[in-house]
């Protein structure tokens, strides 16, 4: 772990991963607070050094320090929910990188009018690391390595995308992101991130802007490309670039037929362009999306996409359709 001013979690997470590990090491980047003290408390072997500016930098001091076969890095704001028990078998195994599901915990202020307040979001991450396998990245670093990445069904729940924990992360990220696109210049992953960043501070022009270059140059096969097509299409409703976004819809429609997400989003997308164009709402937009809605219960929730979000094809999907035909009874069922 590389953690810096994490009392509030550290212990949480240290707690989970104990009976699942020989030996858990931190590494401190300058905490202030008492997150040092907290983890050692916890039996944790911990080293400091100075920030250097560089997430990949600290994670790659960290695996030095542990000169371990193999190293499950987990952050100070995630924990085990499922799957510990799954590690010992795993290292048994040839070197490959073990791809681990982050479910964390979002607000849903994009998922209006009916949703609940908060859902959880499905991430796939590489966190299982052989020995020699080494991260590059200012931030939102990733394992550099031509080794197969197979799925494990290791399962941390993270509280990290909430908006108190984020609001101190947005300044940071953002201008570490651009020194890599310097370094980078149009990679679309770092674009991709980008955009990330400007959606969570509600610059959602800026946020299309970054979608819209890296969708140009994402290949096919990229596990993001799903979480950047819905996270596109869900900005260009907020700057209210109707057309735009519902070509680009059309245009994506079969490939993403299988995710919920596409779909849901669809239809809040819908559901804005009738409260602009109240002339078609009821005879056209409400009712498409409805339909939208009822696609994603056809569906159902599909854990396996990167960036799925629980709940979007099956309960918030269905809570957005009871709210509509709440206020128009004569919508068919």
């Amino acid at each position: 772990m590389i953690v810096r001013n994490e009392e509030r979690c550290i212990t949480r997470c240290l707690d989970s991963v104990r009976p699942w590990v020989d030996r858990m090491l931190v590494l401190d980047t300058g905490s202030t607070d008492s997150t040092r003290e907290l983890a050692r408390q916890a039996g944790a072997d911990v080293h400091e050094i100075e920030w250097p500016g560089s997430f990949s930098e600290a994670r790659n001091r960290s695996l030095d320090l542990a000169d371990a076969d193999w190293n499950l890095v987990i952050d100070a704001d995630e924990w085990i929910l499922s799957g510990g028990e799954l590690l010992r078998a795993w290292c048994r195994n040839p070197a490959r990188l073990g791809v681990v599901c982050q479910r964390s915990m979002i607000e849903l202020g994009q998922d209006a009018p009916a949703a609940a307040a908060r859902a959880e979001g499905q991430h796939w991450i590489t966190r299982l690391l052989p020995r020699g396998v080494r991260y590059e990245g200012r931030v939102h670093e990733q394992a550099a390595s031509d080794l197969p990445r197979i799925r494990l069904e290791l399962h941390l729940g993270h509280d990290g995308y909430l908006d108190a924990q984020l609001n101190a992360k947005r300044d940071r990220n953002g201008a570490l992101l651009l020194l890599d696109l310097k370094d980078n210049p149009g990679d679309p992953y770092i674009l991709y991130q980008l955009g990330k960043e400007a959606e969570v501070r509600r610059e959602f022009g800026d946020a299309c802007r970054y979608y819209r270059q890296s969708l140009e140059a994402t290949p096919g096969s990229a596990n993001w490309l799903h979480c950047l097509s819905t996270h596109y299409l869900y900005c260009l409703g907020q700057t209210g670039d109707f057309d735009t976004a519902f070509a680009f819809a059309d245009q994506n429609m079969t490939r993403w037929a299988h995710s919920p997400d596409f779909f849901f989003v669809l239809g809040n997308l819908a559901l804005d362009k009738a409260m602009t164009d109240p002339a078609n709402a009821l005879g056209e937009w409400i009712p498409f999306a409805a339909a939208a809605w009822e696609q994603c219960l056809e569906i159902g929730d599909q854990p396996s996409l990167e960036g799925s979000v629980h709940g979007r094809g099956s309960h918030l999907a269905r809570m957005n359709l009871e709210a509509i035909r709440s206020q128009m009874p004569g919508l068919a069922a």
